[in-house]
């Protein structure tokens, strides 16, 4: 037991650690220099600081690793051979010690966890790669989701005819026209095409072609007219005589209009009649307003009855159409033609009838569909008062005297 008391202890270890005194001698001699059957292990501690197997388990390594290379042949002499507490060491077991007595249990170490494991071996890669699949979720969704949803949720799909979508963003796209609330003013001009404001106050006649003139009813009086144009007008803003009388003589004699009434029939004529029952004509608008008045501040049509008999049709409006229908031209055109020609007929103004329904010909659309509005109008002097009640109906814009003929 002496020489077990003789043993070296590190300055500044603890005393449960010794350091192995390593004299030049053999494994043999070592053995039976300190054979204390009473010691377990001898632990070798070298110069400097040296940390326990805990801390180097604790960093991801086994604590036999750290013994590697360095020790040099010796190495197999530092095997993990264990005494018995009490008995007798053998000559092949290396020289390890402590100061643990016999009997006393090794204390146990700490065993990871796999969590505890697998982040000591990956480190901060641990941490990566619930990122990199977060990001690689993401780019898979993008790449994969339908190319559509982001640009045409709002419109549908953009067609590109029956071939499919098209495969690049369109260079022009429609700009629809804004619906027009009909229960407030709408009396004021549109935006639109260039016009004349002022012709010669003369007009020519536009002379028939081979598929004019026809007879338009069957029954009722006949009633002749010309289509006219005032001179001095540009062609270009109205796109020529030939289509306004084509339009005026098509309009006349649908099904829909006067005629459909079954009370009157229309022909179209030219110069070389006699005498006409009334003169369809395209006007500039500072003449319209030096035959039909501008006691009602907004452009309009109007009809002059003798000895003139003249249907004005206001260029403005004809180029531009009103407020409440919609950006209709056609259908505008068409309106204002029947209008005035009701006049031509005797004819005056009315309301809306019924509310949401299609407001009557020969109300003044031009004007609006709201009787509230309209009647308002009338009422300024020189207005035809009285002609539209007030009383809060709202129709629908329609062109046709007969919005639907017998037989249709």
């Amino acid at each position: 037991m002496g020489e077990c008391r003789d043993r070296e202890l590190v300055r500044g270890d603890s005393p449960g650690r010794v350091r192995q005194v390593r004299p030049n001698v053999s494994s043999h001699a070592r053995s039976r220099a300190l054979g204390c059957g009473t010691l377990k292990a001898v632990e070798r501690v070298t110069e400097g600081a040296r940390k326990s197997d805990w801390d180097i388990a604790s960093a991801g390594h086994d604590p036999a690793d750290a013994r590697g290379p360095a020790d040099g042949p010796e190495a197999d002499d530092d095997a993990e051979y264990e005494a018995e507490p009490g008995g007798e060491r053998r000559s092949a077991e290396p020289l390890r010690a402590s100061w643990q007595p016999a009997g006393t249990a090794p204390p146990e170490r700490p065993r990871r966890t796999g969590v505890k494991k697998f982040t000591a071996a990956f480190g901060w890669r641990v941490y990566l790669v619930p990122i990199l699949l977060v990001v690689t979720a993401l780019v898979v969704f993008d790449t994969t989701r339908d190319p559509g949803t982001t640009d045409t949720a709002a419109g549908g799909a953009r067609g590109g005819g029956d071939g499919g979508a098209p495969q690049s963003d369109p260079v022009a796209t429609e700009v629809p026209a804004e619906q027009v609330k009909l229960d407030i003013p709408t009396a004021e001009l549109p935006e639109g095409g260039d016009y004349d404001k002022t012709g010669k106050g003369t007009w020519h006649v536009v002379p028939l072609d081979e598929n004019s003139g026809e007879r338009a009813g069957k029954s009722g009086r006949l009633y002749t007219y010309t289509v006219e144009v005032e001179d001095g007008l540009d062609p270009g803003s109205f796109a020529g005589d030939d289509s306004f009388a084509a339009t005026v003589e098509a309009t006349l004699s649908d099904s829909r209009s006067w005629p459909g009434t079954g009370d009157v029939s229309l022909q179209r004529v030219d110069d070389t009649h006699p005498a006409p029952d009334f003169r369809v004509s395209l006007t500039s608008p500072d003449t319209t307003k030096q035959l039909c008045g501008d006691v009602i501040p907004f452009e309009s049509s109007c009809y002059i009855g003798s000895p003139h008999e003249r249907v004005v049709i206001n260029l403005s409006r004809w180029v531009r159409g009103a407020k409440a229908f919609s950006g209709n031209m056609a259908l505008y055109q068409q309106y204002v033609i029947n209008h005035e020609v009701g006049h031509a007929l005797n004819n005056g103004h009315v309301g809306c009838a019924e509310d949401g329904a299609l407001a009557p010909v020969m109300m003044q659309q031009t004007f609006g569909v709201a009787n509230d509005y309209v009647a308002q109008l009338n009422d300024m002097p020189g207005g035809d008062r009285g002609a539209v009640p007030a009383d809060g109906k709202v129709c629908q814009p329609n062109a046709w005297p007969v919005p639907q003929p017998k037989g249709d």
